[in-house]
């Protein structure tokens, strides 16, 4: 079974997937989806309170996190992405982007097993060689 960490990174992955279904990623929107969600999870008050911190730090940045995403993934805009990569991205963004306490190769290393999981067979290249760029433009390295 899943650590509370990784529950809390899927319980994210399915708020975002299902507000991005209905094409409102808006704080109010993820909010009443994440209560919905977060009913079905079951989880401890702490997974609890770190997949809304999650869902609500995705939402705040999401212009800032999709453009991080779209210059990471060269040939690909967000809108573009398989809506499970799209959102396994953005959780992972924001814990690499906004100042999360989640060590990138942790952060990295949990979005690639959430999409081995959920996602399709090329996911979890895909996703790794996103993060792993979005990354290193973040810290000032990419080329």
């Amino acid at each position: 079974m899943p650590g509370p960490r990784r529950r809390s990174r899927e319980a994210a992955l399915q708020v975002l997937y299902a507000a991005d279904a209905v094409g409102d990623l808006g704080p109010d929107e993820v909010g009443r989806v994440f209560e919905q969600v977060a009913a079905e999870f079951s989880l401890p008050r702490a997974a609890r309170d770190r997949a809304a911190e999650l869902c609500e730090g995705v939402a705040r940045n999401l212009e800032r996190i999709d453009g991080a995403i779209s210059r990471a993934s060269a040939h690909w805009k967000v809108p573009r992405l398989a809506s499970v990569d799209r959102n396994v991205l953005r959780v992972a963004a924001y814990e690499l982007m906004c100042g999360t306490d989640t060590p990138p190769e942790v952060a990295i290393d949990e979005a690639v097993e959430i999409a081995r999981r959920y996602a399709g067979e090329r996911s979890p290249a895909f996703v790794n060689g996103v993060l792993d760029e979005l990354w290193r433009s973040h810290r000032g390295e990419a080329p």
